[in-house]
């Protein structure tokens, strides 16, 4: 992702978030912090940061990017994909240990 991207996709996260405190509490925090004439200019980047942000939608390296992690990763030696998992025993029969006094194993037996 490119710095323009990241530093589009915050001035987006922040005017969310301003338009939050507007709906929830009608409070404008860019404003309180800016003041009339700078916060404008805010305004301004925030709005064409939403249309670079609009980008991610049509941008196919993104998308190409993300099926890359889901995708089966295989071994380039062998083509195999590899099996990390391990298996040490069987599940140790808890009920028993806890509740001693009911006796499982008998039971199945019968």
């Amino acid at each position: 992702m490119s710095t323009l991207r990241k530093i589009a996709l915050a001035l987006v996260v922040i005017g969310a978030i301003n338009w939050g405190l507007i709906g929830l509490f009608r409070f404008d925090l860019v404003a309180a912090i800016f003041g009339g004439g700078l916060s404008r200019l805010i305004y301004t980047l925030v709005g064409l940061s939403g249309l670079i942000c609009l980008s991610y939608f049509f941008d196919r390296e993104e998308a190409d990017e993300s099926e890359r992690y889901t995708s089966p990763v295989l071994d380039e030696g062998t083509g195999v994909q590899p099996n990390y998992g391990t298996e040490f025993a069987e599940d140790p029969d808890l009920d028993h240990t806890f509740n001693p006094s009911r006796n499982f194993h008998d039971n199945e037996e019968e």
